[in-house]
């Protein structure tokens, strides 16, 4: 995206297709998986560990439940706040807000991803 107008950058990120918001769904990895990896960032999946860094839960830890990409937001287990009913649900994250602490290797592609990355730097 070119343009600096905030009009067009919320219209590019409503309109943006699949392969483009997973893009957008990467977050910063901690330093020690800085070094292991020689990445300083990595797509979010499903079962991932993550620390909250921003907002009311900074501090927390839990594994990823979901990842919605149509708001580009992320839930974590355990956190949770009661709604206006009375009833408890899930907070959203945004994928900037947290730092994956433990990767989850279950998945074929991250794992050609991280032999890639890990290939190419030695």
């Amino acid at each position: 995206m070119k343009s600096i107008r905030p009009s067009k950058q919320r219209k590019a990120l409503a309109q943006a297709p699949l392969h483009k918001r997973q893009k957008l769904v990467h977050s910063h990895l901690a330093k020690n998986l800085i070094k292991q990896y020689k990445k300083r960032n990595l797509g979010l999946r499903k079962g991932d560990e993550v620390k909250v860094m921003r907002g009311d839960f900074k501090g927390k830890t839990g594994k990823i439940s979901s990842i919605n990409l149509k708001t580009l937001k992320i839930y974590i287990e355990g956190m949770k706040r009661k709604k206006a009913t009375g009833d408890e649900g899930q907070v959203p994250f945004h994928p900037s807000n947290i730092m994956i602490t433990n990767v989850n290797m279950d998945d074929k592609m991250r794992k050609k991803i991280i032999q890639k990355v890990k290939s190419n730097v030695a």
